[in-house]
């Protein structure tokens, strides 16, 4: 075997985040939050990101807790796909 088919790829980023929009076809913008300490005074902060992830069947709904996977670029701004939908909008 070549070196390049027994090399394994990284593993790839995942976060868990909410759904704040699923207005689009095909995609579902997924804030993610997490705590961070600040740097000299030592306080967590809580810092969000809004990703724009790939949703195949439009299944997921505003406020579904998601598992998002980091994947190749799928259009100008979308770099995250979803992998498992964790808990339901009540």
């Amino acid at each position: 075997m070549s070196e390049e088919q027994t090399e394994q790829r990284a593993t790839r980023k995942t976060r868990e985040g909410v759904v704040v929009s699923n207005k689009m076809d095909k995609t579902a913008v997924v804030a993610v939050t997490e705590r961070v300490r600040h740097a000299k005074y030592g306080k967590f902060m809580l810092r969000s990101k809004r990703l724009y992830a790939h949703d195949e069947t439009n299944d997921v709904n505003i406020g579904d807790k998601v598992r998002v996977m980091e994947t190749r670029p799928l259009s100008k701004s979308k770099r995250w796909r979803v992998v498992e939908i964790l808990e339901r909008a009540k």
